[in-house]
This record gives C-alpha cells, sequence and structure tokens, in this order.
C-alpha cells in the first residue's frame, strides 16, 4: 500500500487499495473510531461515482482502520460550524453524506463492508446500504440519535422500517445495541465471518473478475458461519417488542412496555423504558414518525424528507435539542441533558408536522439526488 502520510505532515483518511478487479477502501481515522468527516464524505463520493462507470473496477470493499468500523458522522464538528452561526454549512454536510448513502444504495458494482467493529449512525449509511455486510464476532451496531436529539438518518427510515415487524421502532427509538448475530438474524447483516478469517476473505475476493453477486456471495459464503443468538439477545423478544412497539404514539409504546415490565422481572424491559426515558421526548417523536413514513418510501424519498428533518434541527427553528444533546453527551461529558420540552405530552402533532415541512428560507432547495435508474436490489431490502 502506497504511504498515508503526506510530505506536508497530512494524513489520508481514505486509504486506496487497487487489486486486479477490486478497490479496497479503508477509513483511516483510528482515534476517532473513524467518525466521518466531510473530508471523508466527499473522498468516498467521488470514488464511488468514479467506479460507477470504470470497467476495470468490478467490486469494492470497504473497511476500517483500528478497533472501529465507523462510529458515526463527526457530530462534534457539525455542531461547532452551526453554533457559529453557518447552519448552511452543516446542511451541506448531511447532504452530502445522504447523497453517498443514495449512490451505495443504487450502485451497480457489489460492495463489501468489513463491519469488524462499532457500526454507528453515518457508519451504517456508509454500509447498511450496500449488497454485502459481513459482520463478525466485534461487531456493534446502534443508532444512538435519540439519546443525542436528533433521529436516525442516513436513510434508516428506509431500513429500520424494513426489519422483521417492528424490530425497527426499537432499534431506533432505544438505541439498542445489536451483535453479529443479531445483525445477521435481523438482516443488516448478510454474512458472519470470525475476524481471523477476514484476511483470507479479502484475498480471495480480490482475485474475482466479475460484478455477479451470486459469485461473490459463493466467495464470501466459504468463509461465513451460523452464529447463535445468545441468550439474553432482544431478538428473543420479537413477540414483546411488536406487540409493543406496534403501537401508533411513543406514549402507548412506553405505556406498553410498562404493562409488560409490571408481571415482568426481565431486566430487558427495564433497560429498554430507561433508555427511551433518557432519549429527546422530540426526538422520540419525529423517529417514530420518520421510520413510520419510511415503510412506504423509497430510499431517495426517505433520504430527501431526512434532509429536511436535518435542516429543521439545525436551524433550531422548531427544536434546540439537538445541540443540548452534543452539548451534554460529547462535549460537556455531564450526561444530563435538559430537553426541551421535557416530557412527551407537550409535544403536539403540529410540532412534530414542523419537522416534515421544506424549510422556509430563500436560500435553501430539498435535496436534489443525482437522476439515476432506482434499483432496490442492492440495498438491505433485498435480503430482509
Amino acid at each position: 500500500m502506497a504511504s498515508s502520510q503526506h510530505s506536508n505532515g497530512a494524513v489520508d483518511q481514505v486509504l486506496v487499495e487497487e487489486k486486479s478487479f477490486a478497490r479496497i477502501l479503508t477509513l483511516n481515522r483510528p482515534r476517532q473510531l473513524n467518525a466521518l468527516s466531510f473530508e471523508m464524505i466527499s473522498q468516498l463520493l467521488d470514488l464511488f461515482i468514479a467506479y460507477e462507470d470504470d470497467p476495470s473496477v468490478k467490486l469494492v470493499i470497504l473497511k476500517g482502520k483500528g478497533r472501529a468500523f465507523c462510529a458515526g458522522g463527526d457530530v462534534a464538528a457539525v455542531v461547532r460550524v452551526s453554533i457559529e452561526g453557518h447552519w448552511n454549512l452543516a446542511a451541506d454536510f448531511f447532504g452530502k453524506e445522504f447523497t453517498l448513502n443514495y449512490i451505495l444504495s443504487t450502485c451497480k458494482k457489489p460492495q463489501v463492508s468489513f463491519l469488524n467493529g462499532i457500526v454507528m449512525g453515518g457508519g451504517a449509511g456508509v454500509s447498511i446500504h450496500g449488497r454485502f455486510r459481513v459482520v463478525t464476532e466485534n461487531s456493534v451496531f446502534s443508532m444512538p440519535e435519540t439519546a443525542l436529539g436528533l433521529f436516525p438518518d442516513i436513510g434508516a427510515s428506509y431500513f429500520l422500517s424494513r426489519l422483521p415487524g417492528f424490530f425497527g421502532e426499537y432499534c431506533g427509538l432505544t438505541g439498542a445495541r445489536l451483535d453479529g448475530a443479531e445483525m445477521l438474524a435481523c438482516g443488516l447483516a448478510t454474512h458472519f465471518v470470525s475476524s481471523e478469517r477476514l484476511p483470507l476473505l479479502e484475498k480471495a475476493l480480490t482475485k474475482v473478475d466479475v460484478m455477479d453477486p451470486a459469485v461473490i456471495s459463493a466467495i464470501i459464503d466459504q468463509f461465513s458461519e451460523q452464529v447463535p443468538l445468545k441468550e439474553k439477545s432482544a431478538y428473543h423478544r420479537m413477540e414483546i417488542i411488536d406487540k409493543c412497539f406496534s403501537k401508533r404514539t411513543v406514549e402507548e409504546i412506553l405505556s406498553a412496555l410498562e404493562q409488560e415490565a409490571a408481571k415482568s422481572t426481565d431486566v430487558w424491559l427495564a433497560a429498554t423504558i430507561e433508555s427511551m426515558r433518557k432519549a429527546s421526548p422530540t426526538s422520540l417523536k419525529i423517529s417514530l414518525r420518520s421510520i413510520r413514513e419510511g415503510r412506504l418510501q423509497s430510499i431517495d424519498q426517505c433520504l430527501i424528507r431526512e434532509y429536511r428533518m436535518v435542516c429543521h434541527i439545525l436551524r433550531r427553528d422548531v427544536n434546540k435539542d439537538f445541540f443540548e444533546g452534543c452539548r451534554a453527551i460529547l462535549l460537556d461529558k455531564d450526561k444530563n441533558p435538559k430537553w426541551e420540552p421535557a416530557n412527551l405530552e407537550m409535544i403536539s402533532e403540529e410540532m412534530v408536522d414542523k419537522f416534515f415541512l421544506k424549510v422556509d428560507d430563500e436560500d435553501w432547495t430539498d435535496l436534489k439526488l443525482p437522476l439515476k435508474p432506482y434499483s432496490v436490489t442492492s440495498t438491505a431490502a433485498s435480503k430482509l
């Protein structure tokens, strides 16, 4: 591999290797758990657009350096820019990120992501939309946005809403952490390969000279294994999850969970209730609405709607919870956000509606995604 160090001391945040017909992209900010910077998103977008029409590229492998695949977008940087009064620059970050999510979901070239370690938020955005998602014993998936005053974005309303039953609502509202076996069981992952075998899998994939997903899948199958769910897995609780998270409102979901907890000693129920009680009430409400709308929308419709939602959050025109959540969890780290409104009952349907409307600003436009034939086969839905 070429050196990642430049003469000026700067380091490439995405490393690129060319091996025959394969391109291996490595997210290279290990100290930041490979959190996606604007530079990384821009580079990935440029690379995937170039690969789409390059006949010498037939497969793209995406992985992370260090103990994380990708812990999400660099939210702290986005918040700093917004606080300084440049909400539109922060919106550009999300706009470019969502465009990358769309390119990945519609890409003709098979993408194989090695999710060996943490994969959260924006990390899911650069992998789950691809065709093959390989997890290991080290994989930890979470969409923790409601604890930050945000909502599961990056097209998550598309792939969460297509998980079995109401498992997507559960993951999106609680920020629950899933391991590799759970990701495989619910369809977020396509294969489980032990981490020590990933180098062998990578070597085998670099010998591929076709784009046929069936051929690539067969190669990954040779290295993959079936793994049992742990006894305490939330996936064993699908009956309760479907019963509670199918309710129409967040209040009814919490009420149903509390009724179950009253007649059970299951610590999972108490933890689920606690995670929702700690989250931003506004975030819970807009997240539930977003996932429910996502069930009936295509990936591009989901991303365009999520972009509207995130612009309202950055403008602080309806609610300031995202900035308070980032202050409490990422900046001051007192872990004691003061949400406003502080409880679910104070949030009207009209307040929720505002997040889904176009932004009232003459310089603002809806997200413009590149025109290309939409293909559902290359998204997470292909395995669900």
